[in-house]
């Protein structure tokens, strides 16, 4: 038995408010009767059983859900107001891994766009094990997220700092437009003190990953190695068919010129790649 919160903002790191009149939907009567007897809720009850958080499923973003424990909870002018914690032992569980298993959890597919909460005859821990994912193991010289969160429409370009890569990037933009994609680099964004966790971050959220050998940059070799290891699909592109390592010629590549004629063509080759990536996801 466990119990069910859905939340349409997504939730707070331990404490936040639920909507009283959402409280029970989606629940059997005779839980109903267990849990809110004489029409009032027994948190003393309530508490006592597992909560899957979940955010509410909508728009193109991944959701995550976390399992943890109602701490304290207390009711005041229509409004619940909650204490609870998540269990570190558990990773944050995607909407749609949790969809595939909406049965054996006792949950409709509207309930997944329903801010509400029900309470599920369910064994929680029970289905859950049944169908968990290994946690990623971590390096030791960076971190990845846990679980692995692949954004749909991210593409990165892998390539040295240099204004004279300036107008490829701005080539490798406007073909990732085409498709309904976007393409950034990791000087675009600063979100960790370590520039190599913003690489990797990006790296690892990106659901193609394009990187430019030319000049033999070790920065660029090293990403394309992460690249590989996380399994993304990685489009190798060079201005000198040298600057590829043995160890990656056994790869197709794109060979460009840089300049307006070459950065056409580029952009030309890169469409039937692309093309044949999203068509095959």
């Amino acid at each position: 038995m466990f119990n069910l919160i859905v939340n349409g903002g997504g939730w707070a790191e331990n404490r936040d408010t639920f909507m009283l009149g959402r409280t029970f939907e989606y629940t059997s009567d005779e839980l109903v009767a267990r849990f809110k007897p004489n029409g009032s809720l027994n948190f003393e009850a309530i508490c006592s059983l597992p909560t899957l958080f979940m955010e509410e499923s909508w728009g193109t973003d991944p959701k995550y859900a976390r399992v943890g424990r109602i701490v304290q909870a207390s009711e005041t002018g229509g409004t619940i107001s909650l204490e609870y914690f998540y269990d570190p032992e558990i990773a944050p569980i995607s909407n749609r891994i949790l969809e595939s298993i909406a049965k054996e959890l006792d949950m409709t597919a509207f309930e997944f766009s329903r801010t509400h909460w029900a309470i599920k005859n369910q064994d929680l821990f029970r289905v859950l094990l049944r169908h968990a994912s290994p946690r990623r193991k971590q390096p030791k010289v960076f971190s990845l997220n846990d679980p692995e969160q692949i954004e749909p429409v991210l593409v990165s370009a892998m390539m040295p700092f240099s204004s004279q890569f300036d107008q490829v990037y701005t080539a490798l933009q406007e073909v990732s437009q085409q498709y309904g994609l976007r393409c950034r680099r990791a000087d675009d964004i600063w979100e960790n003190p370590a520039v190599m966790q913003d690489v990797v971050s990006l790296i690892d959220k990106s659901r193609i990953v394009i990187c430019d050998c030319t000049g033999r940059n070790p920065n660029v070799f090293y990403e394309i190695g992460i690249a590989h290891t996380l399994g993304r699909e990685v489009i190798l592109i060079t201005q000198a068919e040298s600057d590829i390592p043995f160890d990656l010629r056994h790869l197709r590549y794109v060979h460009y010129l840089n300049n307006g004629e070459g950065l056409r063509e580029l952009k030309s080759k890169l469409q039937q790649r692309i093309s044949a990536l999203v068509g095959a996801q």
